[in-house]
């Protein structure tokens, strides 16, 4: 997750075809509970900069590294009233560094209320299934993929106060690393969002762990029309120092969505 860590669907609604940007159907870095629709085509188009330069001995260095993401996702399994499948693969351009750039994600979960008034959506999945191997690496510099994301995730909307999410997540420990190379392959998931009305909605997540993963998120989405809408959101990492040393460890990201 970046997203994403994707999220992180595009109807932007509580529901169960809720908020999501690629790679999963996520909220706004971390994946959510929403699952597509069977049949539906998501493409999502996610960029995540650097909002300024950082310093070093007072001269001004490189601020980090542009991602882009381009990411499909479909709705694997008939429509039904309690469970939902979603799989998708994505592109990811890492500043001009392509050389492996797929990655495969899949989720199934649990519609809120499925069993019950009280009972709480429940996802489980896994994304950034890469195609080149840690155990495959010859050395440090080499860029691997296998950062193979597992999580687990309950959700529940109480009312007007919004819907509430918590979970954790587990990785690759060989690729999932902070800043000094120390393993930090898990951690917690939490988020909290809210549909403000047909147009708007505003959420803030949370992954945990020092690696390139683990951030604060702040965002908000427009519904531009009935299948398509954009976010822009501040993500602020754990770890300053994960883009390298001096660096500025925020992005701005800007999230466009499209269902098919």
């Amino acid at each position: 997750m970046r997203r994403s860590l994707g999220i992180i669907a595009a109807a932007l609604s509580i529901g169960f075809a809720g908020a999501a940007h690629a790679t999963p159907s996520t909220i706004l870095m971390i994946p959510s509970v929403d699952v597509q629709p069977f049949g539906v085509v998501h493409f999502g188009a996610d960029i995540y900069s650097p909002p300024a330069k950082g310093t070093s001995n007072g001269t001004n260095t490189d601020g980090g590294h542009n991602i882009v993401v381009y990411g499909l996702t479909v709705g694997a399994i008939p429509a039904d009233d309690k469970f939902g499948m979603e799989v998708g693969v994505d592109y990811k351009d890492f500043s001009g560094n392509s050389m492996n750039p797929l990655y495969l994600n899949a989720k199934l979960g649990v519609k809120e209320g499925a069993f019950g008034e009280m009972s709480p959506a429940v996802a489980v999945g896994g994304y950034d299934f890469g195609t080149k191997s840690a155990t495959s690496a010859t050395n440090t510099a080499d860029f691997r993929t296998d950062n193979n994301i597992m999580y687990g995730l309950v959700a529940k909307t109480f009312g007007a106060a919004g819907r509430f999410s918590v979970g954790y997540f587990s990785g690759n420990d060989k690729v999932l690393t902070d800043s000094t190379g120390k393993k930090d392959a898990t951690g917690l998931l939490a988020a909290w969002e809210k549909t403000l009305n047909d147009k708007w909605w505003v959420a803030v997540d949370y992954m945990g762990s020092k690696s390139s993963y683990g951030c604060l998120n702040l965002g908000f989405a427009y519904t531009v029309s009935e299948k398509s809408s954009f976010i822009i959101g501040y993500n602020i990492y754990n770890d300053k120092d994960i883009g390298g040393k001096n660096m500025n460890g925020d992005t701005i990201e800007f999230n466009y969505d499209v269902n098919f």
